[in-house]
């Protein structure tokens, strides 16, 4: 297309060369701004993973302790239960 069926185009649809240099500037200006942000450290990518891990190891651990708790307690009930009841299949004693 020359230089003169772009212009025509641009006139057809309501585009004009200002807008259209607007859009670049609009873009180089996202562009250095992105290229501006500083990349992500590494370190701090690091310290969330390992946070993320704590907090999983916390949450099991803490499930753990309960597992214990309650496994103490059914052996302190079933010990309880065996000492206060009579031996099973055997005669008393005179």
């Amino acid at each position: 297309m020359d230089k003169a069926g772009k212009g025509a185009l641009l006139r057809r649809e309501g585009s004009y060369t200002s807008l259209i240099a607007a859009w670049w500037t609009q873009r180089d200006q996202g562009a250095l701004a992105a290229l501006a942000k500083p990349a992500a450290d590494p370190k701090d990518r690091e310290n969330t993973r390992l946070r993320m891990e704590n907090e999983r190891l916390a949450a099991e651990l803490d499930k753990a302790r309960k597992v214990i708790e309650v496994q103490g307690k059914l052996s302190a009930l079933l010990g309880q239960l065996a000492t206060d009841s009579p031996s099973c299949g055997s005669e008393p004693t005179p």
